[in-house]
């Protein structure tokens, strides 16, 4: 291919390439000072998502969208300081499809305990993880060995803040069966993002609720489109709700942060 032709091939893909705004918080360090005056427990939220594929019609940078957009909510409803996310996690299921990128869990734990670490050194003693990939398993590990030695740190949402949001939302399918790029994710972003959210997911459902070998097998094995869900379903005012219950059972983990007696609680 000649330099032209590649030049106009390059031109017409940049049509379909963009970022989006507003992932990055635009805090002044003097916002961070007032924000944590006052607070006998500083907590600050880290978005941790992934880079893998969605099936045909939402970005590879979709679980990152959905931690930050969980965080976003929070950040409005409680004084916690908000850090730019984790745009690239272990999402090695997905390494059949283009796109997808992974880094090892013991790196991503690596720089959890790093970010957690330079925290503590400028004051801010509690860490929450707001994970929005299920494949990284990893933070559930890093959460229990940090508290272990007396840190504070959480990972959220629990599947149980995932049900109750699930619940008050009106999302119809399981958990089980929302496994990716489904009703919930779909939702999250037609409310958030709804400019990323391609034709397509109306017709995309396919449901695969035997999943015991996708460790092994990857998730090829279950699904050829990348999706295993309901994305029909999805609605923005489900994405709303979501996240809007899933802000109010953040209430309970930075009670329990910024309490006293945090240190000897364990885990979240």
């Amino acid at each position: 291919m000649s330099g032209s032709e590649i030049r106009t091939a390059t031109a017409a893909g940049a049509a379909t390439v963009g970022a989006v705004p507003g992932l990055v918080p635009a805090d002044t360090t003097e916002d961070v000072r007032s924000r944590g005056a006052g607070l006998a427990t500083q907590v600050a939220v880290l978005p941790v998502g992934s880079f893998e594929q969605h099936g045909p019609y939402l970005p590879l940078a979709t679980d990152t969208l959905v931690a930050c957009a969980i965080a976003r909510e929070i950040a409005g409803a409680y004084p916690v300081h908000l850090l730019p996310p984790v745009t690239i996690a272990c999402s090695h299921e997905h390494a059949a499809w283009p796109g997808t990128v992974s880094i090892s869990s013991v790196t991503l734990h690596a720089v959890v305990r790093d970010i957690a670490a330079s925290l503590r050194r400028s004051g801010v003693e509690a860490l929450v993880l707001v994970n929005g990939h299920g494949g990284n398993y990893v933070l559930g590990n890093a959460v229990q060995e940090s508290s272990a030695r007396g840190e504070r740190m959480a990972l959220f949402p629990a599947p149980e803040d995932w049900e109750a949001a699930r619940e008050r939302s009106g999302v119809v399918t399981s958990l089980l069966t929302d496994m990716h790029a489904g009703e919930i994710e779909t939702s999250i972003l037609l409310h958030a993002h709804p400019e990323l959210v391609r034709p397509g997911f109306e017709s995309a459902d396919f449901t695969a609720d035997d999943r015991r070998h996708l460790l092994t097998l990857g998730m090829s094995a279950y699904t050829d489109s990348g999706v295993i869900g309901r994305p029909s379903l999805g609605s923005a005012e489900k994405g709303k709700e979501l996240l809007a219950s899933l802000a109010d059972s953040f209430g309970a983990y930075f009670s329990l942060l910024t309490s006293e007696d945090s240190g000897n609680t364990g885990s979240l």
